[in-house]
């Protein structure tokens, strides 16, 4: 089993910037991915970054240009990191770890929102 602990949320004004955590604990194989995904009020849950144990990067339309993605390995902890902020990033922000051994694990979510 597989614990994801979210951090980093919070209110913050157009323009500004966040930096999102992500710690895992639990049963972790070392070959995995790890991810952010947003869900905002009436929309889908979309992908904002993905990043594989080895450092390659996936981007969502939602994450390219001014979201950066990074982990710690060691830490088994990631990292997003969020420029240049816009109302329209305003949403949950979901931690999601995958492996091939079929773990498939999301935190709790933290609310991050913009304001104009």
């Amino acid at each position: 089993q597989v614990q994801l602990v979210e951090s980093g949320g919070g209110l913050v004004q157009a323009g500004g910037s966040l930096r999102l955590s992500c710690a895992a604990s639990g049963s972790i194989f070392s070959i995995n991915t790890m991810g952010w995904y947003r869900q905002a009020p009436g929309k889908q849950r979309e992908l904002v970054a993905r990043i594989t144990s080895g450092g390659d990067t996936t981007y969502g339309d939602s994450g390219k240009g001014r979201f950066t993605i990074s982990r710690d390995n060691a830490k088994n902890t990631v990292y997003l990191q969020m420029n240049s902020l816009k109302p329209e990033d305003t949403a949950v922000y979901y931690c999601r770890l995958m492996s091939r051994t079929g773990i498939d694990s999301w935190g709790q979510g933290t609310q991050v929102t913009v304001s104009s």
